[in-house]
């Protein structure tokens, strides 16, 4: 887990050893207790240990007072939509594309974002507080103060409908899709939505057994996907992650389509209907310097954040921006959603193959020409301490001028896992591979290994 318990993306880690049912537990208390509501709504992916922590943290807001309602097995995206349409705040427990025996814990306000760093930063205060004291005041309500803890069955039909309704009428009629659901939380809502839709589904991997989310399966693994879209001669696949916030596509021939290439399909559609906002689209440091290329191509502007969603949220809303997202598939469509969801993302793929009469192929086809890209990940105990590390940024910067202006350099702390990222890019692969190996191993005997 990062140090300060929170990281990237909320609160993951280890399942019962770094993130326990009594962290989770000081963790509801210290979220009510900052987000002073009536009311919280909470749902969890398919993971062994997610009733575990959905009990432990929704007894934490119970004790100060909230009340409840518990969403059941639902996307993240599912349960930012009925927070913001029920105006509550609302939690998540996932830990996304990571193995089964992790899980996480995410935070969203009453308008269905991620909390501001300020204010997760004062949960995170409070959080410390309640850990070392759990008994200092305020005073735990009892009798009629103590919070109710229910559930909710029209929560899935809630987002289901804002999905089907976000086609504005129209239909997948004629498409034959395959969907692999990563034994995740779409496991049911993702194969309805397209069907209802109108799309002939093939879903795989939609069988959630606890233990097996994101198993060679999903966005992390589309192998299959490949295999199968080939095998039913289908239109396209949509390979979503456990908690279905990302997707990646793969086109009628096996191809993988990632994350630059599906939002530079997405910037280019908006903008020739007039629908991209401030002719820009909002990226991370962590997109290809080709995707970067082919918008300035075509005359779009890009804007770069940091990594997180969270951060392309920010960065939308301050500019009045309508689309940005990462490579690895999290795609935020401001006007539809709060938060980067799969499954809207892939049916609005698919209705833009729909509406264009032209196979994902040909659409995708030379559209990102991608720079060579090397990523790889350091097992660093506290990888916190890349920051002041002189002796590893005095490597980046002769790496950097080695690559000169036809190549890039990244180095940073994971928020989610014990890692130091190291991204190269370079004309050449083989470049990259030695630049990112050569870093690699700096960071390595600076910092020390797992």
């Amino acid at each position: 887990m990062a140090a300060g318990h929170f990281g990237t993306d909320g609160i993951r880690g280890v399942a019962n050893e770094e993130l326990t049912a009594e962290l989770a537990l000081a963790l509801g208390r210290a979220t009510a207790r900052v987000l002073p509501a009536p009311s919280f709504v909470v749902g969890r992916d398919t993971r062994r240990s997610g009733p575990l922590l959905q009990a432990a943290f929704s007894a934490g807001l119970a004790t100060e007072g909230a009340d409840v309602i518990d969403l059941g097995v639902l996307p993240t995206p599912g349960v930012a939509a009925v927070a913001e349409r029920r105006q509550m705040p609302g939690a998540m427990i996932s830990a996304s594309h990571n193995p089964f025996g992790d899980n996480g814990i995410k935070l969203f306000s009453f308008l269905g974002t991620k909390l501001p760093v300020e204010v997760e930063a004062d949960v995170e205060r409070e959080l410390e507080s309640i850990l070392a004291d759990p008994d200092r005041p305020p005073r735990r309500p009892t009798g009629h103060g103590v919070g109710t803890i229910s559930t909710d069955p029209d929560a899935a039909l809630l987002y289901q409908g804002l999905l089907v309704a976000a086609l504005d009428g129209r239909t997948l009629e004629g498409l034959h899709i395959v969907v692999d659901c990563a034994n995740g939380a779409a496991s049911e809502v993702a194969p309805w939505v397209l069907s209802e839709l109108g799309a002939r589904v093939v879903a795989l991997h939609d069988s959630p057994n606890g233990a097996n989310i994101n198993d060679a399966c999903g966005s992390t693994d589309p192998t299959t996907l490949a295999r199968a879209v080939i095998e039913h001669q289908a239109n396209l696949g949509l390979a979503l992650d456990g908690d279905a916030d990302r997707v990646i596509a793969v086109d009628h021939t096996g191809t993988i389509v990632n994350g630059d290439v599906l939002l530079a399909l997405f910037a280019l559609d908006l903008d020739s209907r007039g629908r991209l906002a401030g002719n820009t689209v909002v990226v991370t440091v962590m997109t290809n310097l080709g995707f970067r290329l082919a918008m300035e191509a075509q005359g779009i502007a890009v804007r770069e954040t940091d990594v997180g969603d969270r951060h392309v949220l920010a960065a939308l809303d301050a500019d009045g921006l309508s689309l940005g997202g990462e490579q690895s598939g999290h795609i935020i469509f401001r006007a539809q959603s709060t938060t980067g969801d799969g499954i809207l993302t892939g049916i609005t793929l698919a209705d833009l193959v729909q509406r264009s009469g032209r196979p994902l192929a040909d659409l995708s086809d030379g559209l990102v020409e991608p720079v060579p890209q090397v990523l790889v990940n350091v097992p660093i105990p506290q990888p916190e301490r890349l920051a002041g590390c002189e002796e590893v940024w005095d490597a980046v910067r002769k790496a950097e001028a080695e690559l000169g202006h036809e190549g890039r350099v990244l180095l940073r702390p994971s928020g989610t896992e014990p890692l130091v990222r190291v991204m190269v890019e370079a004309r050449q692969e083989a470049q990259a591979n030695a630049v990112a190996a050569q870093l690699a191993g700096v960071v390595e005997a600076a910092l020390g290994r797992v």
